[in-house]
């Protein structure tokens, strides 16, 4: 999961709007309530999957209790308009709202959610906390009195080539930039368009929202409203933001650089979500500090001999003999919440929060081996450590290592500074000596563990 908290996927709800099902979920705990509008398709589940909206919501939920659904026609929710018109289809953000226990909200539209959710403002203003309009517009075809927009002979070969790929993964890609083009991502976004909706569908659907005209309702929205628009948006030129925000009483516009129509929190959206929060909250987003050091205490086990007894017994039965080890390694650090970092050739490096648990693990790992026929020797060292991603590095590393080469067969050893951090535990030790320690400053106490 990417974003400043981990949001689990949440269930699925009905509302019932009319005679149509409304697929809708709740996350977040924060005491601002927050209704999520996406654009033209969406679907409740595999978005969470994607590039496009993880992210995205798991910001929200930092900092409201989130609301969000899929429309009509699209994901989860039934799959037919009615009769299709921006009033029903704003009304299931009310049927939604209501399901979810929600008496007042901010409302947040991305594309051709913008139009529902300011109409929705104008039509339920004591309902609407605040509005934010997101790389949309009151109405994106150009015509005889509006000539912001989009050519209306554009229209139709769009949304007949629309049709065309949908399902592919490349109807997606007409709308949203930056989304990486691996073939596991290409199977995913293609998945998700099979998902959202069919082609004869998100045909209809586009036509339905070229049709959209809601500047009548401009005037009569109240709340304190955002418009943010990308320079360049392809879908909704800048223009259709600037007109919005120029019709609302008090409305903040930003226009912010880029030349895509949307992107959830692929390619860079959170300039935009920084923008959004410090509207809706009156504060600026401080992302936690990145976390790149932790005391871990390590431990580093090696197979003795390993390549002799190899040699002895042959590839095959070696094979099943590492498998043995593997398996029983694992099993010890699952039993003491010890933390796999990776494999160091015929042995492990893990990690601990705490040296007590460490040194049981070693000492139960030692054990484990000697069952199925293998001597391990194990080093221990407790300090500060770099996080790299999934990886431990740093001199507590180096110290862990070097201190694991000089243990005997079946032997734990540890630094006199996990001895020290287990005093008053039980634990006994027998000095081995200072040494010195290849790579590492200095001389180093080290103990063995007694049994």
């Amino acid at each position: 999961m990417e974003g400043p908290l981990s949001v689990e996927v949440p269930e699925t709800r009905y509302a019932q709007s009319g005679d149509l099902s409304i697929a809708y979920q709740v996350f977040g705990e924060g005491d601002l309530d927050l209704v999520f509008v996406p654009g033209f398709i969406s679907h409740g589940d595999i978005s969470w999957e994607t590039h496009l909206f993880r992210g995205l919501y798991t910001r929200f939920a930092s900092f409201a209790r989130v609301i969000t659904f899929d429309k009509r026609g699209t994901g989860l929710s039934d799959r037919n308009l009615g009769f299709g018109t921006a009033e029903d289809r704003m009304d299931d953000i009310r049927a939604v709202m209501d399901a979810a226990g929600c008496e007042r909200a901010a409302l947040v539209g991305v594309s051709e959610g913008g139009p529902l959710t300011l109409l929705f403002a104008a039509t339920y203003p004591e309902r609407t906390a605040a509005l934010v309009l997101w790389g949309t517009f009151a109405r994106v075809l150009k015509g005889d009195d509006y000539a912001l927009g989009i050519d209306p002979e554009m229209v139709g070969p769009f949304i007949d080539g629309l049709g065309d790929v949908w399902g592919t993964g490349l109807g997606i890609r007409s709308f949203v930039r930056h989304i990486p083009e691996d073939p596991e991502t290409n199977a995913l976004i293609a998945r998700y368009e099979r998902a959202a909706t069919t082609p004869s569908m998100v045909k209809e659907i586009i036509r339905r929202n070229v049709e959209i005209d809601v500047r009548g309702a401009l005037p009569a929205v109240s709340a304190p409203t955002l418009v943010l628009h990308r320079a360049g948006d392809r879908i909704a030129p800048t223009e259709c933001g600037r007109f919005m925000a120029d019709r609302i009483s008090g409305a903040k516009f930003v226009e912010l650089p880029g030349n895509w129509h949307v992107n959830g929190s692929a390619g860079g959206e959170d300039d935009a979500l920084d923008v959004v929060e410090e509207f809706l909250t009156g504060q600026r987003h401080e992302p936690a500090p990145a976390i790149d050091r932790v005391l871990k205490t390590v431990v580093f086990t090696d197979i003795v001999a390993s390549t002799e007894r190899a040699v002895a017994i042959g590839d095959r039965r070696w094979r099943d003999l590492l498998d043995a080890h593997d398996a029983a390694i694992r099993r010890e650090l699952g039993r003491f919440r010890g933390q796999e970092v990776n494999m160091t050739g015929d042995g492990f490096l893990a990690a601990f929060d705490g040296p007590g648990r460490a040194i049981q693990c070693a000492q139960a790992m030692a054990n484990a081996a000697r069952s199925i026929g293998l001597e391990v020797r194990a080093g221990l060292h407790t300090g500060e450590c770099e996080l790299r991603g999934d990886n431990l590095a740093g001199i507590a590393v180096h110290i862990g290592a070097r201190v694991s080469a000089l243990a005997e067969p079946g032997e734990v050893l540890v630094t006199s500074t996990v001895r020290d951090l287990v005093a008053g535990s039980g634990i006994e030790f027998a000095d081995r000596g200072r040494h010195e320690l290849k790579g590492v400053p200095g001389e180093w106490q080290v103990l063995a563990v007694e049994a």
